[in-house]
């Protein structure tokens, strides 16, 4: 069934206000104060919305590049989540990218940008490298988030093309923060997941992690070897 249009389309700002609108009706403060507390989310400016309602919601309102940048704009934790789910991946810009990018304040957001919307986009491999020089942690973890929806999901990607990025999480490995850290690990075994060389070639930075002296290099060799160690992603990869 196709998603339903919604009235006001062609006026974006007046979408923005008719699902602010929304969202104050379908908000919960018990989800909000879950955010943090259990999630580790900080959004100070939410309703506290599950995702799954979110999703709806994009699905109703369809796709629209220009209702998704002002969605983001509003500030809203809600509504920049549920831009990542409305923006048209062949109408992202670079520029709007790191925009974007630049914006991300918990890892949900870089996330869900990350690894639904960018990923989808020409410009990927591009956006890893020049956000692992990124300092702020969740423009650093961005790097790798989108690496590993890269991994997960792009199928026109040469395996060389993975290869040159790992060098850029066997750096990043060394960072203490925890969101860099784990967002180095996601991309490691995303990518080591997607073929039998790339799974060798990620197994070889996760050993040499694990005999780094570097308390967060080894936390993140020893996630990475654990998870490729795996039986089931040995099977996936025989197959």
């Amino acid at each position: 069934m196709a998603a339903k249009k919604s009235p006001v389309r062609s006026d974006p700002a007046a979408t923005v206000r008719a699902v602010l609108r929304d969202f104050e009706r379908l908000g919960s403060a018990r989800i909000r104060g879950e955010m943090a507390s259990r999630y580790g989310i900080t959004a100070p400016d939410a309703f506290g919305i599950r995702v799954a309602k979110l999703h709806e919601i994009g699905k109703r309102l369809g796709r629209d590049h220009d209702l998704a940048d002002a969605l983001w704009q509003s500030g809203v934790y809600e509504a920049r989540m549920l831009a990542c789910f409305v923006d048209e991946p062949a109408r992202v810009t670079p520029r709007q990218m790191d925009r974007w990018c630049a914006d991300f304040d918990n890892w949900a957001i870089c996330d869900t940008a990350c690894f639904h919307l960018f990923d989808r986009t020409p410009y990927v491999l591009t956006k890893v490298a020049a956000w692992a020089k990124r300092r702020a942690e969740f423009e650093k973890r961005a790097a790798f988030a989108l690496l590993a929806g890269a991994a997960s999901h792009a199928d026109g990607i040469a395996d060389d093309a993975f290869a040159k990025c790992l060098p850029l999480a066997e750096r990043a490995a060394a960072d203490p923060r925890n969101f860099v850290k784990k967002g180095v690990s996601w991309a490691l075994r995303s990518v080591g997941q997607r073929s039998r060389p790339l799974h060798a070639a990620s197994l070889a930075v996760a050993d040499r992690l694990i005999a780094s002296e570097d308390p967060a290099a080894r936390w993140v060799g020893k996630d990475v070897r654990r998870d490729l160690d795996r039986p089931l992603v040995r099977r996936r990869l025989d197959r």
